[in-house]
């Protein structure tokens, strides 16, 4: 498992406090382990913002798409009050109109508001002022609060420790927006000095990584911190592949650009190509093209200076950047070059020789324990690799996903989940300035492709199977319920109501023939699974493509993810497995859209015809009736089950097959089934009533019966 690199804290204290193991029985220990954690993170962060010197630093943004830096200063204070006040550490505000001013707006997702005009900035000594105190606050909590140990994931410590290392995130994030504010405004700082080597890049190579099994996932129960995407378990048989002995350099990326790469359309993903017409860019974000006599004719902007361009340091890209060299590599080379997957990192992980020890500065540009900046890619050697860990982050094919067995944390549910939307590709490795739980194997960051962080890229050779699993979640309301209805939790002691259906119709079975099913009305095709214990052949036929949708991605990747509403705006999120349903070992059904009113004349020969909840859906229920038996062998069934629900949004009031009046007489939808099957069919045995229970949010619920029918054809 790729966990901790963390030992015991050491007699010798590191330069930068790393991160605390939560485990031991010695309170006082603990308290001061978290106490000297928290300060270091806190006037790290503080020195950081000194590099600004002017408050137009502050208050002007440094890119549209992320607000002005004071919301950064003022952030991860409000964080802090926001976490303690859920777990009730924190019983009142510290300031309640700046923990709504800086409470959101860190990245761009829909909720966040970048509008400008909604905000009347405080000052800088305001923002400070505020941050004492909530300083003040913590300390006092850490100094007196309850503990019990160890502190895991349900103790209210964690929310401190998640404080901390949140602060930790924007450490970074921070330092690339001052990277990119105006050079005028920031000056060097003694804190933040950077690497003095400069020189010739040095010849990169492929060498082999041999192919293996990684497992990842972090443990529930680890001492050290980590964020819900850790945690859950993913293992991948990794082929052998090759892969760059550095880091890409600037020197090697600089034949791509002057190979006219950012200009040549082929190179480019369409996503890469739309990004470039947008930004009118020509290299990478921070180079500088005849800056000044000094520099020369290329220059690198760093956080607070620019320099002569150092062609030794790791170049930094976006995703789409990088995708661009690794296309125009593979055709400069014939070679298959692009991006490593998160899987071949891992791999790459476990072959190098990547020693991580607590009391001396890591072997590694990482944790500034060496610069503030990167430094030349030839220094820190892993095995036969170099910078395997550290330097700048790099860039994988991964977009995000949660691994099996994935749980929000209950106080910070919008950590992951908004970045399972295929757009937020992970990196890995960690850059000269990631501290505290960014510098372990376990962490899984990721940014949209577009977006800048201290990134680079090592490239790999070998053919790309799938990335990852699909990561999205349903959040549409509608599928969602069907998603829980179908796969999800029994509610009230009623049972499955797909499986409970096909079991009351396995006896039914017995002695016939077992070769095809037709599973109409599907909808998310559960019962498409469960009828594929006892069928060779199982087809799950819907309307809805959406509905059809559900039941191939949990047949494609073993898992299907969806949110429920909890209450009002609140969301609760699920995944459910085949394994854990039992269905894993099955034949996967095949999964197609049509029309049970107007079937395609292929769709025949079925030696069952299953039909939950479809009759009463359908506009014309009695051609379905009167057609069906065309569509079944003989010695085959017909199951159809219903709550008889009619509805003119369905059906034509007119083509009801029962719940009206005749003549003065009563028509039930069981006399309208027996008036248009019984021509063809024999009714096997009396109705049963099978009750279902649909889940709306925590506190409503339809219950609901359905009657279950079997028929059989008749001989003739």
């Amino acid at each position: 498992m790729h966990q901790e690199s963390m030992p015991e804290d050491a007699s010798i204290p590191p330069l930068v406090t790393r991160t605390p193991r939560l485990s031991g029985d010695d309170p006082l220990e603990m308290r001061r382990r978290i106490r000297d954690y928290f300060l270091d993170t806190w006037t790290r962060y503080e020195s950081l913002f000194e590099c600004l010197n002017c408050d137009d630093a502050y208050l002007k943004k440094s890119i549209s798409l992320r607000h002005p830096l004071i919301f950064y200063l003022g952030h991860t204070a409000t964080f802090f009050v926001n976490k303690l006040m859920l777990t009730r550490l924190l019983n009142e505000r510290v300031d309640e109109e700046f923990e709504s001013v800086f409470a959101v707006g860190v990245d761009e997702m829909s909720w966040d508001d970048l509008d400008e005009s909604n905000y009347n900035w405080p000052t800088v000594a305001q923002v400070m002022e505020y941050r004492n105190k909530v300083r003040n606050r913590v300390l006092g909590i850490i100094e007196s609060a309850p503990l019990s140990l160890p502190i895991n994931q349900e103790s209210p410590w964690w929310a401190i420790v998640m404080g901390i290392e949140h602060e930790r995130i924007h450490l970074e994030t921070s330092s690339v927006l001052i990277r990119q504010q105006k050079i005028e405004w920031v000056s060097p700082h003694p804190d933040w000095a950077r690497c003095e080597d400069f020189g010739p890049a040095p010849t990169n190579k492929l060498l082999p990584v041999e192919g293996g099994r990684v497992v990842l996932g972090k443990d529930a129960d680890s001492d050290i911190y980590g964020w819900d995407n850790e945690y859950g378990s993913h293992e991948a048989d990794v082929a052998g592949f090759e892969a760059s002995q550095y880091l890409v350099s600037n020197q090697e990326f600089l034949e791509f650009v002057e190979a006219g790469g950012y200009q040549n359309e082929a190179y480019w993903s369409e996503e890469g190509w739309q990004w470039l017409d947008f930004s009118k860019r020509e290299a990478p974000e921070f180079w500088r093209k005849g800056a000044s006599e000094a520099t020369g004719e290329w220059a690198l902007r760093l956080m607070t200076e620019e320099v002569p361009m150092p062609w030794n340091w790791p170049v930094e890209t976006n995703f789409l950047e990088a995708e661009a060299f690794c296309n125009w590599k593979a055709e400069q080379t014939g070679e298959p070059i692009r991006l490593p997957t998160e899987d071949e990192w891992y791999r790459l992980y476990d072959v190098a020789d990547v020693q991580v020890r607590p009391d001396t500065p890591w072997n590694a540009n990482l944790h500034l324990d060496h610069h503030a900046s990167s430094c030349p890619v030839d220094r820190f050697k892993h095995g036969e690799f170099y910078d395997v860990i550290g330097n700048v982050w790099q860039w994988t094919q991964t977009p995000i996903y949660p691994f099996e067995g994935f749980e929000v944390h209950p106080i910070y549910d919008d950590f992951s989940v908004p970045t399972f939307d295929g757009k937020h590709n992970l990196m890995k490795g960690g850059s000269w300035i990631s501290c505290g739980n960014e510098t372990e194997p376990s962490s899984r960051y990721a940014f949209r492709r577009h977006f800048f962080q201290h990134a680079g890229f090592r490239y790999v050779s070998g053919e790309l199977k799938r990335t990852a699993p699909t990561s999205l979640y349903e959040t549409d309301e509608l599928m969602s319920e069907y998603a829980e209805f179908h796969y999800g939790d029994s509610y009230f002691g009623v049972p499955n109501f797909p499986r409970a259906l096909v079991e009351l119709l396995a006896p039914y079975l017995e002695g016939r023939e077992t070769r095809k099913a037709l599973d109409l009305g599907c909808a998310s095709g559960r019962a498409s699974f469960e009828l594929a214990r006892y069928f060779d052949e199982v087809l799950g036929l819907d309307f809805s493509v959406r509905f059809i949708d559900q039941g191939v991605q949990i047949g494609r990747d073993g898992m299907l993810r969806y949110t429920l509403t909890d209450e009002g705006d609140l969301r609760l999120f699920k995944t459910r497995t085949l394994a854990e349903l039992g269905l894993d070992k099955v034949r996967v059904p095949d999964f197609a859209q049509g029309d049970a009113c107007n079937l395609k004349p292929n769709y025949r020969d079925f030696d069952l015809v299953f039909a939950a909840n479809l009759i009463d859906r359908l506009y014309e229920p009695a051609k379905f009736l009167n057609d069906i038996h065309t569509r079944i062998q003989p010695g085959g069934l017909l199951m159809i089950a219903s709550p008889y629900t009619w509805l003119e949004e369905h059906t034509p009031r007119d083509k009801w097959i029962g719940g009206f009046k005749k003549n003065g007489e009563n028509v039930t939808t069981l006399d309208g089934l027996k008036a248009h099957l019984e021509p063809n069919f024999r009714l096997l045995d009396a109705p049963r009533q099978v009750p279902f229970v649909i889940r709306e949010t925590s506190h409503k619920f339809q219950h609901s019966l359905s009657e279950m029918t079997v028929w059989e054809p008749h001989d003739d």
